[in-house]
């Protein structure tokens, strides 16, 4: 009898061998899943992306919200996480409206997606300027620092791992969301689907990540409407001229003594004699 596909856990034990100051020892150590997982939409391929078997709904959500193929979760009338030989399908539905908008942005397409773009349609999409984010929030500067530190607690993965991204949803009221995956992109997707499919406002918080910032995850941020990135390693220039252009506030470096602020430092109220503008 052909036993059916299942969905993999999201962690599986290691047996290494480890050596350490001249002596052989045998270790144990628990490592994240990757697996392919593919999204698909009215029965047609869109991408394959090699993500962490968790949160899956969140993931497909937030990746159609931030490629720019849905406008809101409601544009999908149907998912469904479907265990396949080779990896998991989000198999989903869109509005009339949606598909119509989605089959003529393939039309476009020139030739075949290429992986080094992860399912990005050609240059133009992958390079395309961040939505514009507008929004009136500020946040004190010791509530960001307080959400970094809060963040780790709520890393479950990664405490187990020590090999997983996270990406957290800050509002002004303290809550946070928190969302994990092998791959930086792929936390932020999960995380914008978590907020969208909550009904929350993305522009009423900030987005945390425990990675670099690259252009993407600005383009990412932005279609949220979020005002407010932070993260805890440095961004790239082009990141830095991105933010600056979509209105968005950048901060980075972010450490438990404070961060540095690269774009739009008015929304941050900090505790010292200089408010900068």
């Amino acid at each position: 009898m052909e036993i059916a596909p299942k969905i993999p856990e999201p962690t599986s034990p290691a047996t290494p061998v480890i050596w350490r100051r001249g002596v052989i020892s045998a270790g144990l150590r628990t490592l994240p899943e990757e697996t392919a997982i593919a999204l698909t939409y009215n029965r047609v391929s869109f991408a394959v992306m090699m993500a962490t078997p968790l949160d899956l709904e969140d993931f497909a959500t937030g990746f159609s919200l931030s490629e720019g193929i849905i406008d809101s979760a409601t544009d999908i009338t149907e998912l469904e996480i479907l265990p396949v030989e080779t990896g998991i399908e989000c198999r989903m539905s869109l509005t009339p409206a949606r598909r119509e908008a989605l089959e003529s942005r393939r039309r476009k397409i020139a030739g075949p997606v290429g992986c080094g773009l992860c399912g990005i349609d050609s240059l133009e999409q992958a390079v395309r300027p961040a939505r514009p984010v507008e929004s009136l929030l500020r946040m004190q500067a010791n509530m960001i620092a307080e959400g970094f530190a809060r963040m780790a607690a709520l890393q479950v993965l990664n405490q187990q791992t020590r090999a997983v991204h996270a990406a957290a949803f800050l509002n002004p009221d303290g809550k946070i969301i928190v969302r994990e995956d092998v791959g930086r992109h792929n936390a932020l997707d999960k995380l914008i689907g978590t907020v969208a499919r909550s009904g929350a406002d993305g522009a009423h918080g900030a987005v945390l990540l425990t990675s670099r910032i690259s252009i993407e995850l600005i383009q990412k941020t932005a279609m949220l409407g979020t005002p407010i990135l932070a993260a805890i390693s440095v961004p790239t220039a082009r990141a830095v001229r991105e933010a600056e252009a979509a209105g968005l506030t950048l901060i980075a470096v972010a450490r438990d003594d404070g961060f540095e602020i690269f774009t739009h430092p008015g929304r941050i109220l900090m505790d010292t004699k200089t408010q900068l503008d």
